[in-house]
Protein backbone atom coordinates (compact mmCIF):
# COMPACT_ATOMS: atom_id res chain seq x y z
CA UNK A 1 0.00 0.00 0.00
CA UNK A 2 1.28 3.45 -0.85
CA UNK A 3 2.05 5.40 2.27
CA UNK A 4 -0.06 8.45 2.88
CA UNK A 5 1.38 11.81 1.94
CA UNK A 6 3.08 13.41 4.90
CA UNK A 7 2.84 17.03 3.98
CA UNK A 8 1.53 20.38 4.98
CA UNK A 9 -0.08 22.84 2.61
CA UNK A 10 2.34 25.73 2.27
CA UNK A 11 0.77 29.09 3.08
CA UNK A 12 1.51 32.11 0.98
CA UNK A 13 4.77 32.86 2.72
CA UNK A 14 8.43 32.52 2.00
CA UNK A 15 11.74 32.70 3.73
CA UNK A 16 12.15 36.36 2.85
CA UNK A 17 8.78 37.79 3.86
CA UNK A 18 5.04 37.27 3.55
CA UNK A 19 2.96 37.25 0.39
CA UNK A 20 0.95 40.43 0.16
CA UNK A 21 -2.06 40.70 -2.10
CA UNK A 22 -1.78 43.61 -4.49
CA UNK A 23 -4.10 44.31 -7.42
CA UNK A 24 -5.44 40.79 -7.18
CA UNK A 25 -2.00 39.19 -7.34
CA UNK A 26 0.37 37.85 -4.72
CA UNK A 27 3.92 39.20 -4.66
CA UNK A 28 6.91 38.28 -2.53
CA UNK A 29 8.67 41.04 -0.62
CA UNK A 30 12.28 39.97 -0.74
CA UNK A 31 14.43 39.96 2.37
CA UNK A 32 17.05 42.60 1.68
CA UNK A 33 20.72 42.27 2.49
CA UNK A 34 22.60 45.51 2.00
CA UNK A 35 25.95 43.73 2.10
CA UNK A 36 25.32 42.26 -1.36
CA UNK A 37 25.66 44.27 -4.54
CA UNK A 38 23.65 42.16 -6.97
CA UNK A 39 20.46 41.46 -5.06
CA UNK A 40 17.34 41.29 -7.16
CA UNK A 41 14.98 44.19 -6.44
CA UNK A 42 11.32 43.49 -6.98
CA UNK A 43 9.59 45.67 -9.55
CA UNK A 44 7.24 48.36 -8.30
CA UNK A 45 4.31 46.47 -9.72
CA UNK A 46 4.08 42.70 -9.80
CA UNK A 47 1.27 42.45 -12.33
CA UNK A 48 3.54 41.87 -15.35
CA UNK A 49 5.77 39.46 -13.44
CA UNK A 50 2.81 37.31 -12.34
CA UNK A 51 1.27 37.40 -15.79
CA UNK A 52 4.59 36.35 -17.29
CA UNK A 53 4.77 33.45 -14.84
CA UNK A 54 1.24 32.43 -15.83
CA UNK A 55 2.18 32.49 -19.51
CA UNK A 56 5.25 30.33 -18.91
CA UNK A 57 3.22 27.83 -16.93
CA UNK A 58 0.50 27.71 -19.58
CA UNK A 59 3.15 27.04 -22.26
CA UNK A 60 4.63 24.16 -20.26
CA UNK A 61 1.22 22.67 -19.47
CA UNK A 62 0.45 22.60 -23.21
CA UNK A 63 3.61 20.60 -23.87
CA UNK A 64 2.37 18.01 -21.38
CA UNK A 65 -1.17 18.08 -22.86
CA UNK A 66 -2.67 19.11 -19.55
CA UNK A 67 -6.43 19.66 -19.52
CA UNK A 68 -8.18 22.08 -17.14
CA UNK A 69 -8.17 20.64 -13.65
CA UNK A 70 -5.22 18.32 -14.37
CA UNK A 71 -2.25 19.42 -12.29
CA UNK A 72 1.28 19.67 -13.65
CA UNK A 73 3.17 17.69 -11.00
CA UNK A 74 6.77 18.70 -10.28
CA UNK A 75 8.76 16.71 -7.73
CA UNK A 76 12.20 17.23 -6.28
CA UNK A 77 14.11 14.05 -5.37
CA UNK A 78 16.74 14.78 -2.76
CA UNK A 79 16.76 17.71 -0.37
CA UNK A 80 20.30 19.00 -0.17
CA UNK A 81 20.93 22.73 -0.29
CA UNK A 82 20.66 23.22 -4.08
CA UNK A 83 17.85 20.69 -4.53
CA UNK A 84 15.78 22.36 -1.79
CA UNK A 85 16.44 25.88 -3.06
CA UNK A 86 15.59 24.89 -6.64
CA UNK A 87 12.17 23.55 -5.63
CA UNK A 88 11.58 26.45 -3.25
CA UNK A 89 12.22 29.01 -6.02
CA UNK A 90 9.67 27.28 -8.24
CA UNK A 91 7.21 27.11 -5.35
CA UNK A 92 7.55 30.85 -4.81
CA UNK A 93 7.25 31.70 -8.49
CA UNK A 94 4.32 29.43 -9.36
CA UNK A 95 2.91 28.01 -6.12
CA UNK A 96 0.04 30.48 -5.92
CA UNK A 97 -1.44 28.86 -9.07
CA UNK A 98 -2.45 25.77 -7.12
CA UNK A 99 -5.15 24.74 -9.56
CA UNK A 100 -2.54 24.38 -12.32
CA UNK A 101 0.69 23.13 -10.71
CA UNK A 102 1.82 21.18 -7.65
CA UNK A 103 5.30 21.09 -6.11
CA UNK A 104 6.59 18.42 -3.74
CA UNK A 105 10.00 17.32 -2.52
CA UNK A 106 11.13 13.89 -1.35
CA UNK A 107 13.70 13.20 1.28
CA UNK A 108 14.32 10.19 3.49
CA UNK A 109 12.76 10.21 6.93
CA UNK A 110 14.54 9.52 10.19
CA UNK A 111 17.60 11.79 9.91
CA UNK A 112 17.86 13.50 13.30
CA UNK A 113 19.09 17.06 13.77
CA UNK A 114 21.89 17.05 16.34
CA UNK A 115 21.73 19.20 19.45
CA UNK A 116 24.24 21.78 18.22
CA UNK A 117 22.32 22.25 14.96
CA UNK A 118 19.01 22.50 16.86
CA UNK A 119 20.47 25.27 19.04
CA UNK A 120 21.74 27.14 15.99
CA UNK A 121 18.40 26.75 14.20
CA UNK A 122 16.61 28.25 17.20
CA UNK A 123 18.91 31.27 17.02
CA UNK A 124 18.19 31.67 13.30
CA UNK A 125 14.43 31.51 13.90
CA UNK A 126 14.52 34.16 16.61
CA UNK A 127 16.69 36.46 14.50
CA UNK A 128 14.10 36.60 11.72
CA UNK A 129 10.77 38.18 12.64
CA UNK A 130 9.05 36.97 9.48
CA UNK A 131 10.09 33.36 10.13
CA UNK A 132 9.17 33.60 13.80
CA UNK A 133 5.69 34.91 13.01
CA UNK A 134 5.20 32.20 10.37
CA UNK A 135 6.00 29.42 12.84
CA UNK A 136 3.82 30.91 15.57
CA UNK A 137 0.92 31.22 13.13
CA UNK A 138 1.33 27.54 12.21
CA UNK A 139 1.63 26.55 15.90
CA UNK A 140 5.05 25.10 15.03
CA UNK A 141 7.31 27.27 17.20
CA UNK A 142 7.09 25.19 20.39
CA UNK A 143 8.84 22.15 18.88
CA UNK A 144 11.89 24.29 18.11
CA UNK A 145 11.94 25.51 21.72
CA UNK A 146 11.83 21.85 22.86
CA UNK A 147 14.53 20.97 20.35
CA UNK A 148 16.71 23.79 21.65
CA UNK A 149 16.29 22.53 25.22
CA UNK A 150 16.96 18.93 24.21
CA UNK A 151 13.49 17.83 25.29
CA UNK A 152 12.63 16.34 21.89
CA UNK A 153 14.34 15.33 18.67
CA UNK A 154 13.92 17.28 15.48
CA UNK A 155 14.14 15.52 12.10
CA UNK A 156 15.36 16.76 8.74
CA UNK A 157 12.10 16.01 6.90
CA UNK A 158 10.12 17.66 9.69
CA UNK A 159 12.03 20.94 9.63
CA UNK A 160 12.06 21.00 5.81
CA UNK A 161 8.26 21.28 5.89
CA UNK A 162 8.78 24.50 7.82
CA UNK A 163 11.37 25.74 5.33
CA UNK A 164 14.67 24.67 6.92
CA UNK A 165 17.16 22.63 4.92
CA UNK A 166 19.49 20.74 7.25
CA UNK A 167 22.46 21.62 5.02
CA UNK A 168 21.62 25.33 4.98
CA UNK A 169 20.07 26.34 8.30
CA UNK A 170 21.11 30.00 8.02
CA UNK A 171 18.85 30.51 5.01
CA UNK A 172 15.16 29.79 5.77
CA UNK A 173 13.14 28.82 2.71
CA UNK A 174 9.44 28.92 2.01
CA UNK A 175 7.41 26.06 3.46
CA UNK A 176 7.37 22.96 1.26
CA UNK A 177 5.26 19.87 0.72
CA UNK A 178 7.56 17.08 1.88
CA UNK A 179 7.01 13.42 1.04
CA UNK A 180 9.04 10.68 2.71
CA UNK A 181 7.67 7.79 0.65
CA UNK A 182 9.49 7.65 -2.69
CA UNK A 183 6.74 5.86 -4.59
CA UNK A 184 4.15 8.37 -3.41
CA UNK A 185 6.39 11.21 -4.51
CA UNK A 186 7.27 10.14 -8.06
CA UNK A 187 4.75 7.69 -9.47
CA UNK A 188 2.64 10.34 -11.23
CA UNK A 189 5.24 13.12 -11.59
CA UNK A 190 5.47 15.05 -14.86
CA UNK A 191 8.84 16.64 -14.06
CA UNK A 192 11.38 15.17 -11.64
CA UNK A 193 14.27 17.28 -10.38
CA UNK A 194 17.24 15.17 -9.35
CA UNK A 195 18.86 16.87 -6.37
CA UNK A 196 20.73 13.77 -5.18
CA UNK A 197 24.51 13.44 -4.96
CA UNK A 198 25.94 11.47 -7.89
CA UNK A 199 26.82 8.63 -5.49
CA UNK A 200 23.12 8.20 -4.61
CA UNK A 201 21.59 8.85 -8.03
CA UNK A 202 21.79 5.32 -9.43
CA UNK A 203 20.33 3.36 -6.46
CA UNK A 204 17.48 5.82 -5.92
CA UNK A 205 16.54 5.97 -9.60
CA UNK A 206 16.70 2.18 -9.89
CA UNK A 207 13.96 2.11 -7.27
CA UNK A 208 12.07 4.86 -9.12
CA UNK A 209 12.40 2.87 -12.34
CA UNK A 210 10.38 0.04 -10.80
CA UNK A 211 7.53 2.45 -10.09
CA UNK A 212 7.57 3.77 -13.65
CA UNK A 213 7.41 0.43 -15.50
CA UNK A 214 3.69 0.72 -16.17
CA UNK A 215 3.67 4.38 -17.16
CA UNK A 216 2.31 5.23 -20.60
CA UNK A 217 4.68 8.16 -20.99
CA UNK A 218 7.90 8.94 -19.19
CA UNK A 219 8.43 12.18 -17.25
CA UNK A 220 11.03 14.83 -17.90
CA UNK A 221 14.03 14.62 -15.56
CA UNK A 222 16.18 17.67 -14.75
CA UNK A 223 19.40 16.65 -13.03
CA UNK A 224 21.31 18.99 -10.73
CA UNK A 225 23.79 16.27 -9.81
CA UNK A 226 27.52 16.69 -10.43
CA UNK A 227 29.88 13.70 -10.46
CA UNK A 228 30.71 10.51 -12.34
CA UNK A 229 31.04 6.76 -11.94
CA UNK A 230 34.12 5.02 -13.35
CA UNK A 231 33.65 1.60 -14.96
CA UNK A 232 36.91 -0.18 -15.78
CA UNK A 233 35.74 -3.33 -17.53
CA UNK A 234 35.24 -4.61 -20.12
CA UNK A 235 36.29 -1.19 -21.48
CA UNK A 236 37.20 1.76 -19.22
CA UNK A 237 34.60 4.52 -19.36
CA UNK A 238 32.68 6.91 -17.15
CA UNK A 239 28.96 7.26 -16.54
CA UNK A 240 27.43 10.64 -15.75
CA UNK A 241 24.28 11.15 -13.61
CA UNK A 242 22.04 11.65 -16.65
CA UNK A 243 23.31 8.35 -18.06
CA UNK A 244 22.73 6.67 -14.68
CA UNK A 245 19.13 7.90 -14.73
CA UNK A 246 18.67 6.70 -18.32
CA UNK A 247 20.05 3.25 -17.52
CA UNK A 248 18.11 2.91 -14.26
CA UNK A 249 14.69 4.03 -15.53
CA UNK A 250 14.69 3.66 -19.35
CA UNK A 251 13.64 7.28 -19.61
CA UNK A 252 14.76 8.34 -23.12
CA UNK A 253 17.96 10.39 -23.02
CA UNK A 254 16.25 13.26 -24.86
CA UNK A 255 13.90 13.62 -21.87
CA UNK A 256 16.77 13.95 -19.39
CA UNK A 257 18.48 17.31 -18.99
CA UNK A 258 21.24 18.79 -16.85
CA UNK A 259 21.29 22.28 -15.36
CA UNK A 260 24.45 23.91 -14.08
CA UNK A 261 25.99 27.31 -13.55
CA UNK A 262 27.61 29.54 -10.93
CA UNK A 263 25.08 28.69 -8.28
CA UNK A 264 25.68 29.01 -4.53
CA UNK A 265 22.30 27.89 -3.20
CA UNK A 266 21.89 30.30 -0.28
CA UNK A 267 22.99 33.30 -2.34
CA UNK A 268 20.55 32.52 -5.13
CA UNK A 269 17.67 32.13 -2.69
CA UNK A 270 18.59 35.51 -1.21
CA UNK A 271 17.98 36.99 -4.67
CA UNK A 272 21.56 37.56 -5.79
CA UNK A 273 21.75 37.59 -9.56
CA UNK A 274 22.86 34.29 -11.08
CA UNK A 275 22.70 32.45 -14.39
CA UNK A 276 22.73 28.85 -15.55
CA UNK A 277 22.44 26.64 -18.62
CA UNK A 278 19.97 23.83 -19.05
CA UNK A 279 21.56 21.30 -21.37
CA UNK A 280 20.01 18.59 -23.50
CA UNK A 281 17.38 18.15 -26.17
CA UNK A 282 16.31 21.45 -27.74
CA UNK A 283 12.68 20.28 -27.71
CA UNK A 284 12.65 20.47 -23.92
CA UNK A 285 15.59 22.75 -23.10
CA UNK A 286 14.05 25.84 -24.69
CA UNK A 287 10.65 25.78 -22.94
CA UNK A 288 12.18 24.65 -19.65
CA UNK A 289 14.71 27.50 -19.78
CA UNK A 290 11.81 29.93 -20.11
CA UNK A 291 9.91 28.23 -17.28
CA UNK A 292 12.88 28.24 -14.90
CA UNK A 293 13.96 31.79 -15.70
CA UNK A 294 13.31 34.42 -13.03
CA UNK A 295 14.31 38.10 -12.74
CA UNK A 296 17.31 37.20 -10.57
CA UNK A 297 18.04 33.79 -12.16
CA UNK A 298 18.73 33.78 -15.89
CA UNK A 299 18.61 30.37 -17.61
CA UNK A 300 19.80 29.69 -21.16
CA UNK A 301 19.52 26.47 -23.16
CA UNK A 302 22.54 24.60 -24.57
CA UNK A 303 22.75 21.29 -26.49
CA UNK A 304 26.15 20.17 -25.10
CA UNK A 305 25.02 17.91 -22.27
CA UNK A 306 28.30 15.95 -22.04
CA UNK A 307 30.75 18.83 -21.55
CA UNK A 308 28.62 20.64 -18.98
CA UNK A 309 27.93 17.52 -16.97
CA UNK A 310 31.54 16.32 -17.01
CA UNK A 311 32.77 19.81 -16.09
CA UNK A 312 30.21 19.80 -13.28
CA UNK A 313 31.96 16.75 -11.85
CA UNK A 314 35.49 17.95 -12.56
CA UNK A 315 35.07 21.32 -10.86
CA UNK A 316 34.31 19.57 -7.56
CA UNK A 317 37.58 17.65 -7.90
CA UNK A 318 39.67 20.77 -8.31
CA UNK A 319 37.67 22.81 -5.78
CA UNK A 320 39.06 20.60 -3.01
CA UNK A 321 42.58 21.50 -4.11
CA UNK A 322 41.62 25.18 -4.34
CA UNK A 323 40.51 25.10 -0.71
CA UNK A 324 43.83 23.53 0.29
CA UNK A 325 45.84 26.16 -1.59
CA UNK A 326 43.80 28.99 -0.05
CA UNK A 327 44.36 27.68 3.49
CA UNK A 328 48.04 26.78 3.07
CA UNK A 329 48.97 30.16 1.53
CA UNK A 330 46.71 32.27 3.77
CA UNK A 331 44.53 33.26 0.81
CA UNK A 332 47.43 34.29 -1.42
CA UNK A 333 45.90 35.72 -4.59
CA UNK A 334 49.01 34.80 -6.58
CA UNK A 335 49.05 31.16 -5.45
CA UNK A 336 45.33 30.77 -6.07
CA UNK A 337 45.70 32.24 -9.56
CA UNK A 338 48.56 29.84 -10.39
CA UNK A 339 46.41 26.94 -9.19
CA UNK A 340 43.45 28.19 -11.24
CA UNK A 341 45.55 28.28 -14.42
CA UNK A 342 46.84 24.73 -13.97
CA UNK A 343 43.60 23.11 -12.82
CA UNK A 344 41.50 24.63 -15.62
CA UNK A 345 44.05 23.42 -18.19
CA UNK A 346 43.67 19.89 -16.76
CA UNK A 347 39.88 20.24 -16.97
CA UNK A 348 40.09 21.30 -20.63
CA UNK A 349 42.46 18.42 -21.36
CA UNK A 350 40.11 15.85 -19.79
CA UNK A 351 36.98 17.13 -21.54
CA UNK A 352 38.75 16.94 -24.91
CA UNK A 353 39.41 13.27 -24.23
CA UNK A 354 35.67 12.76 -23.70
CA UNK A 355 34.11 14.99 -26.34
CA UNK A 356 35.22 15.67 -29.91
CA UNK A 357 34.13 19.31 -29.89
CA UNK A 358 33.44 20.31 -26.29
CA UNK A 359 31.89 23.61 -25.30
CA UNK A 360 34.60 26.18 -24.59
CA UNK A 361 35.42 26.88 -20.95
CA UNK A 362 33.66 30.26 -20.97
CA UNK A 363 30.47 31.95 -19.83
CA UNK A 364 28.43 30.08 -17.20
CA UNK A 365 30.66 27.02 -17.64
CA UNK A 366 33.75 28.98 -16.58
CA UNK A 367 31.79 30.90 -13.94
CA UNK A 368 30.55 27.64 -12.41
CA UNK A 369 34.15 26.45 -12.12
CA UNK A 370 35.29 29.78 -10.67
CA UNK A 371 32.60 30.06 -8.00
CA UNK A 372 33.06 26.43 -6.93
CA UNK A 373 36.80 26.93 -6.51
CA UNK A 374 36.10 30.16 -4.65
CA UNK A 375 33.31 29.01 -2.35
CA UNK A 376 31.28 25.88 -1.76
CA UNK A 377 31.35 22.66 0.20
CA UNK A 378 34.24 21.10 -1.75
CA UNK A 379 36.47 24.14 -1.28
CA UNK A 380 35.40 24.23 2.39
CA UNK A 381 36.43 20.59 2.74
CA UNK A 382 39.86 21.29 1.23
CA UNK A 383 40.38 24.19 3.62
CA UNK A 384 39.43 22.13 6.67
CA UNK A 385 41.79 19.34 5.60
CA UNK A 386 44.67 21.77 5.18
CA UNK A 387 43.90 23.40 8.53
CA UNK A 388 43.90 20.01 10.26
CA UNK A 389 40.26 20.26 11.35
CA UNK A 390 39.25 17.29 9.18
CA UNK A 391 41.01 14.15 7.96
CA UNK A 392 40.36 12.11 4.79
CA UNK A 393 39.48 9.06 6.91
CA UNK A 394 36.51 10.95 8.42
CA UNK A 395 34.42 10.28 5.32
CA UNK A 396 32.85 12.58 2.75
CA UNK A 397 29.49 13.45 4.35
CA UNK A 398 29.06 16.14 7.00
CA UNK A 399 25.95 17.52 8.67
CA UNK A 400 25.38 21.06 7.60
CA UNK A 401 27.28 20.48 4.34
CA UNK A 402 26.00 17.23 2.87
CA UNK A 403 28.10 15.01 0.61
CA UNK A 404 31.49 16.26 -0.58
CA UNK A 405 31.08 14.98 -4.14
CA UNK A 406 34.60 15.88 -5.20
CA UNK A 407 36.08 13.00 -3.18
CA UNK A 408 34.41 10.22 -5.17
CA UNK A 409 35.02 12.16 -8.39
CA UNK A 410 38.78 12.29 -7.69
CA UNK A 411 38.86 8.51 -7.47
CA UNK A 412 36.64 8.01 -10.52
CA UNK A 413 38.61 10.29 -12.85
CA UNK A 414 41.99 9.04 -11.63
CA UNK A 415 41.12 5.36 -11.98
CA UNK A 416 39.73 5.98 -15.45
CA UNK A 417 42.63 8.06 -16.75
CA UNK A 418 45.35 5.74 -15.43
CA UNK A 419 44.24 2.90 -17.73
CA UNK A 420 46.99 1.91 -20.22
CA UNK A 421 44.40 1.26 -22.93
CA UNK A 422 43.68 5.01 -23.02
CA UNK A 423 47.31 6.05 -23.47
CA UNK A 424 48.14 9.25 -25.38
CA UNK A 425 51.37 10.71 -26.73
CA UNK A 426 53.44 12.64 -24.18
CA UNK A 427 54.21 16.14 -25.54
CA UNK A 428 57.92 16.05 -24.67
CA UNK A 429 58.96 12.46 -24.11
CA UNK A 430 57.62 11.20 -27.47
CA UNK A 431 56.22 8.14 -25.76
CA UNK A 432 52.77 6.85 -24.93
CA UNK A 433 51.55 7.55 -21.39
CA UNK A 434 48.28 7.17 -19.49
CA UNK A 435 46.33 10.47 -19.61
CA UNK A 436 46.60 10.91 -15.85
CA UNK A 437 50.37 11.41 -16.27
CA UNK A 438 49.53 14.76 -17.86
CA UNK A 439 47.33 15.77 -14.91
CA UNK A 440 49.69 16.36 -11.94
CA UNK A 441 47.08 18.07 -9.76
CA UNK A 442 44.65 15.17 -10.17
CA UNK A 443 47.47 12.75 -9.30
CA UNK A 444 48.30 14.74 -6.17
CA UNK A 445 44.69 14.93 -4.98
CA UNK A 446 44.40 11.16 -5.41
CA UNK A 447 47.48 10.62 -3.23
CA UNK A 448 46.08 12.94 -0.53
CA UNK A 449 42.41 11.89 -0.49
CA UNK A 450 42.29 8.29 -1.68
CA UNK A 451 45.70 6.70 -1.07
CA UNK A 452 46.26 8.96 1.96
CA UNK A 453 50.00 8.77 1.48
CA UNK A 454 50.63 12.52 1.12
CA UNK A 455 49.79 15.56 3.24
CA UNK A 456 47.95 18.60 1.91
CA UNK A 457 51.29 20.36 1.45
CA UNK A 458 51.81 18.12 -1.59
CA UNK A 459 49.40 20.29 -3.57
CA UNK A 460 51.81 23.24 -3.30
CA UNK A 461 54.76 21.02 -4.16
CA UNK A 462 52.93 19.99 -7.34
CA UNK A 463 52.44 23.63 -8.33
CA UNK A 464 56.11 24.45 -7.65
CA UNK A 465 57.51 21.48 -9.54
CA UNK A 466 60.29 22.74 -11.82
CA UNK A 467 59.23 20.23 -14.46
CA UNK A 468 55.71 21.67 -14.62
CA UNK A 469 55.19 23.10 -18.10
CA UNK A 470 53.08 26.02 -19.27
CA UNK A 471 49.33 25.20 -18.92
CA UNK A 472 48.94 26.42 -22.50
CA UNK A 473 50.89 23.37 -23.66
CA UNK A 474 48.34 21.04 -22.10
CA UNK A 475 45.49 22.90 -23.77
CA UNK A 476 47.24 22.75 -27.15
CA UNK A 477 47.67 19.01 -26.72
CA UNK A 478 44.02 18.65 -25.81
CA UNK A 479 42.86 20.49 -28.92
CA UNK A 480 44.52 17.94 -31.17
CA UNK A 481 41.60 15.90 -32.49
CA UNK A 482 43.68 12.73 -32.15
CA UNK A 483 43.24 13.08 -28.38
CA UNK A 484 39.51 12.35 -28.54
CA UNK A 485 38.76 8.90 -27.07
CA UNK A 486 35.07 8.22 -27.84
CA UNK A 487 35.08 4.93 -25.93
CA UNK A 488 35.45 6.79 -22.61
CA UNK A 489 31.93 8.17 -22.78
CA UNK A 490 29.68 6.23 -25.13
CA UNK A 491 26.44 8.08 -24.51
CA UNK A 492 23.17 8.12 -26.48
CA UNK A 493 23.07 11.03 -28.92
CA UNK A 494 20.94 14.02 -27.86
CA UNK A 495 19.27 15.85 -30.73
Amino acid sequence: MIASLQATEPPYANGHGFMAKENGHFSAHAYSNTNHMLLYKEPETSRKTVQSAEDRLIELRKLFDKADGDLLRIVGVGAGAWGSVFVAMLQEAYGHMREKVQFRIWRRSGKAVDRKAAEHLFEVINSREDVLRRLIRKCAYLKYVEGRLGDRALYADEILRDGFCINMLDTPLCTLKVVTNLQEAVWDADIVINGLPSTETRPVFEEIGRYWRERRSMPIVISLSKGVEAVLSPEPHIITPTQMIHEATNVPIDRILYIGGPNIAAEIYNREYANARICGSEQWAKPLARFLRQPHFMVWENPDLVTHEVMGGLKNVYAIGAGMVAALTKESATSKSVYFAHCTSEMVFITHLLTEEPEKLAGPLLADTYVTLLKGRNAWYGQKLAQGELRPDMGDSFQGKGTIQGVSAVEAFYELLRQPSLSVMHPEGHKMVAPVELCPILQTLYKILIKRESSCDAILEALRDENMYDPRRRIEIAQNKDMYLPQILSSPRVK
